[in-house]
């Protein structure tokens, strides 16, 4: 595989869900399944899940497709040292704009920096419809595609990062985005959401 001579790493193949465990068990639900080659939250109740290993730097491909309605997510340098795996995690939203109450701010729109940086209405699709990230972590300087489409680009704990996360949600949370490598993970907010297509480059100094 030409992919993985240029240091491409599966983090699902279509068949099997080996790389990924619930946050804070070594398990896995079995509401989290493979359907048609993709990861399938079938229900809520699944649990946040992330990858059994670290990544620092790294550029990371998935694509996405939500159900009518509803609301995901996908988590970088994400620990298991707080109570829930956002609580030190940035996080790619996933949401169906058009019916999601979330709506209401353009931070919280589909391939934004969940409550820190909107993204383009360019970069936007409809529920149902299949989404396509990029998700570039590189000494701190955080880039996001989406659709093709830039969405994000800040450095972490910079200037405007600081600016940003005070704020948004998080300015009262101890250790959020305190972590130079972590865990990729995926989230249930309890609505069907599908995921395909997940691999990353680990970015070597």
């Amino acid at each position: 595989m030409q992919e993985q001579a240029d240091g491409w790493q599966l983090l699902f193949d279509g068949k099997d869900l080996s790389q990924w465990r619930n946050f804070k068990h070594d398990g896995l639900s079995d509401k989290w399944v493979i359907e048609d080659g993709a990861i399938k939250l079938a229900s809520g109740g699944g649990g946040d899940i992330l990858t059994k290993a670290r990544y620092q730097d790294f550029d990371l491909r998935l694509d996405w497709k939500i159900a009518e309605g509803g609301n995901s997510g996908i988590f970088i340098l994400a620990d298991e040292t707080g109570e829930h795996i956002y609580s030190h995690a940035p996080e790619i939203q996933i949401l169906d704009n058009e019916r999601h109450p979330d709506n209401k701010r353009d931070t919280r729109l589909a391939g934004s920096l969940y409550d820190m940086i909107a993204s383009p209405a360019a970069s936007h699709r409809s529920a149902g419809e299949w989404n396509r990230v990029r998700i570039l972590h590189d000494q701190g300087q955080l880039t996001v595609w989406q659709n093709g489409v830039q969405t994000v680009s800040v450095k972490i704990d910079g200037p405007e990062w600081q600016q940003l996360v005070a704020a948004s949600k998080f300015a009262d949370w101890p250790g959020f985005a305190a972590n130079s490598s972590g865990h990729v993970g995926l989230q249930d907010h309890g609505d069907v959401v599908w995921f395909k297509n997940l691999k990353i480059k680990e970015l070597k100094r």
